[in-house]
């Protein structure tokens, strides 16, 4: 039975595992990532943790997952906001070199969505949309068990697709950019301008929908909307079999799924209607989604 190392790299943790093809965990480490010590430290770590897995010699593959694009071709990050000195640090074959097993490297989001593609709520669909909801929004596409990166790894990047071009202007991002206006940062910025400073995360703005405060029902629709409008521009697109939908935000599906699975069937063509909508299944889909990587690639 062949077995894959992942590792789930962040800017706080890292996690090392070996994982079966079909995505059970047969050996797990966990330390802090020491991020703010430098490529090196961090490098020298990980391998020290590779080096703990029983049996990690004989693995097929290693992948990784990071927090930011990737350049999948060379195994290297394009962007490295959480993990200082690690752009265009060549992390796949430095593993490759130093441990003799073949490593691969994308994108957190990516492989989070490879896993549930793989072994998840998506397993056996040809395409897979997996869109996480939290502090921001995220996206991955998977097309036939395989991570479409695109040229310069910001495939699957939803958070900045616009859904109105007449809302105010925020950050970086467009005006009318989907996380700014649907993401958990959003509805915490809005309940605030209401509530003031009793919305302290977007929990507070769903009880008070659920107690049927008016102001705070009407966030939870426009956002409802706003994500089904985001929903239906990828499907116009990719056509998926399924949207698998995780991320924090995801605790509360039960105050705005519905919503956006109706409006979205009001926006799309006919025949699209019945694109199913899952919920995000695997418990650890950083690190499974990580080792599936190796798969992917026909390891």
């Amino acid at each position: 039975m062949k077995t894959y190392l992942g590792i789930d790299l962040g800017g706080t943790n890292v996690r090392v595992a070996k994982v079966t093809r079909d995505g059970m965990v047969l050996a797990e480490v966990k330390r802090p990532s020491l991020a703010q010590e430098g490529p090196r430290s961090v490098m020298d770590n990980i391998i020290a943790m590779i080096r703990q897995i029983p049996g990690y010699s004989d693995c097929a593959g290693i992948g990784v997952g990071v927090p930011g694009p990737v350049d999948t071709v060379s195994g290297k990050m394009l962007m490295a906001t959480n993990l200082p000195g690690f752009e265009q640090y060549p992390i796949a074959a430095e593993l490759t070199q130093t441990l003799g097993i073949p490593a691969y490297v994308d994108n957190d989001a990516n492989v989070a969505g490879l896993a549930e593609a793989r072994v998840g709520a998506g397993k056996g669909l040809p395409v897979v949309y997996y869109v996480t909801i939290s502090t921001g929004i995220g996206g991955a596409l998977i097309v036939d068990g395989k991570v479409v990166s695109g040229k310069h790894g910001h495939a699957g990047e939803i958070g900045n697709i616009i859904i109105d071009r007449q809302r105010e202007k925020i950050n970086h991002l467009n005006i009318g950019a989907v996380e700014n206006e649907a993401s958990g940062t959003a509805l915490v910025r809005k309940g605030k301008k209401l509530f003031g400073d009793q919305i302290e995360h977007a929990g507070h703005v769903f009880e008070l929908a659920a107690r049927q405060d008016p102001q705070a029902m009407q966030l939870v629709e426009q956002m409802s909307l706003d994500l089904a409008v985001m929903f239906s521009v990828i499907a116009h697109i990719v056509d998926p079999w399924m949207f698998v939908v995780g991320g924090g935000m995801m605790q509360s599906r039960q105050m705005f799924m519905d919503k956006v699975i109706a409006h979205f069937k009001t926006l799309v063509h006919t025949p699209m209607r019945d694109t199913l909508f899952e919920a995000a299944k695997l418990d650890e889909p950083g690190v499974i989604g990580a080792a599936m990587l190796p798969i992917s690639y026909g390891n």
